[in-house]
């Protein structure tokens, strides 16, 4: 059921994203879990482009906030207005009222504005002079960062980026990927026609199924010892939060039902592990004076993490 559905959403988006197909089931695996994802790439690899296309395939309404220095929290929330008309405060809604939400280049914004959507990301909802408005649902916020230009930046908080479900790279196309987004856009822009191939009832439906998605316990005590060995890994001075531990649980059942199954295997674990790890864990210094990088300790962690075998 989830499979069916899911490749209908994949090729739809496929239609204007050539190629690609792993990110988009990992963007697909955030909104199964209600989650949030954190996308980190040069420009021009088609990161914005990306969430409109998902956006427009799932029905969803959409809103693009840049992020700059000047940037007010007010700007993302909304705030409360006086009408003179009426001699009363009304609510002007800001874009984070909206179920797919691009916060791009979202390190260039003041620590503020950065903190201003932690309560949406994490309460779905937002809370202006007292008062607390509901986000829609399903709600997902695509961040956007470039790794490139680091001038007139401010790094995310831990506190924050442990709020992204998964970090994904997108990563240029191949040649003959490049080659067919030649040919696709030299007449027409696709993204003019791209409709939806689900409704909201079923994407809240699919939410819930993805909940159903068996975990043995032996799979749930793999998830708990590779998060485990990177608190005691001595290159890594900040390791998995509880947090993380649960958001490899969810991802791992969202992962296994886009493969049309309704277990989790180790290999799903394995596979999901380093996008959502990746972006939580901080390198000891002197394991940085060595060279080492996250993706290699997660690789290290999860092949010393012995893997739970069918007795």
């Amino acid at each position: 059921m989830i499979k069916s559905i899911t490749d209908r959403i994949i090729d739809n988006v496929q239609q204007v994203i050539i190629g690609k197909r792993e990110t988009v089931e990992l963007l697909l695996t955030a909104i199964l879990c209600e989650g949030h994802a954190l996308l980190e790439d040069v420009p021009g690899t088609g990161k914005t482009t990306l969430a409109r296309a998902l956006s427009a395939s799932l029905g969803c309404t959409f809103r693009r906030i840049q992020f700059t220095p000047d940037l007010l929290p007010s700007d993302v929330t909304g705030l409360n207005w006086f009408n003179q008309k009426k001699q009363e405060f009304e609510f002007r809604a800001g874009p984070v009222m909206s179920q797919i939400l691009l916060a791009d280049e979202i390190n260039r914004a003041t620590p503020r504005t950065q903190s201003a959507l932690l309560e949406a990301m994490q309460e779905r909802q937002v809370t202006i002079d007292g008062i607390s408005h509901p986000l829609p649902r399903p709600f997902l916020v695509l961040a956007t960062q470039n790794p490139v230009e680091l001038e007139g930046t401010f790094p995310l908080p831990e506190a924050q980026v442990d709020r992204f479900l998964v970090h994904i790279h997108i990563g240029y196309p191949n040649q003959e990927e490049e080659n067919a987004m030649l040919e696709r856009f030299r007449m027409d822009d696709p993204m003019q026609s791209l409709k939806p191939v689900v409704n909201q009832e079923e994407l809240l439906q699919l939410q819930q199924d993805r909940k159903t998605i068996r975990v043995e316990a032996s799979i749930r005590d793999y998830i708990v010892r590779i998060s485990e060995s990177t608190r005691a890994n001595v290159d890594i001075s900040l390791g998995a939060s509880p947090r993380a531990t649960l958001a490899l649980y969810q991802v791992s059942q969202a992962w296994a039902a886009l493969q049309g199954r309704d277990y989790v295997l180790p290999d799903d674990v394995k596979h999901i592990t380093p996008h959502v790890l990746s972006h939580r864990l901080i390198i000891a210094p002197h394991a940085q004076l060595r060279g080492r990088n996250v993706q290699e300790l997660i690789a290290d962690i999860v092949g010393s993490v012995a893997v739970p075998v069918e007795s």
